[in-house]
């Protein structure tokens, strides 16, 4: 009994999913053929493009929008952030400049570059 009432389930979930396809929306399509293609305007008809001015006046509003958008850091994250990104640049100028000064050494040692001669 059960059995049968999960069919009738099963078999109104297919129709529904049939009568979905057939709303009259656009079909995809087959495997191997060509699809729908956009060609873009028809032949005789321009495209309206605004003038620059307003083109710049619309960017500006949206950049401005955009901006509203960001979550901008405190005074304190502010301060952390940029100790932080100091403290890493110095850390690592040393690092570059050893590396520099060693291998600058090794070469040096290498080619037999002395200031004796």
């Amino acid at each position: 009994m059960a059995d049968s009432k999960g069919s009738a389930q099963a078999a109104e979930r297919s129709a529904a999913s049939v009568a979905a396809k057939t709303d009259g929306s656009p079909k995809l399509p087959k495997a191997g053929g060509k699809g729908p293609v956009d060609k873009g305007p028809r032949k005789g008809t321009k495209e309206r493009r605004p003038n620059p001015i307003s083109r710049l006046i619309r960017f500006i509003r949206e950049v401005v929008a955009e901006l509203r958008k960001v979550i901008w850091p405190t005074r304190k994250e502010l301060i952390t952030y940029t100790s932080v990104v100091v403290v890493f640049v110095t850390i690592m100028t040393a690092i570059v400049w050893g590396l520099d000064a060693g291998v600058a050494k090794i070469v040096m040692w290498a080619f037999g570059a002395n200031s004796d001669s």
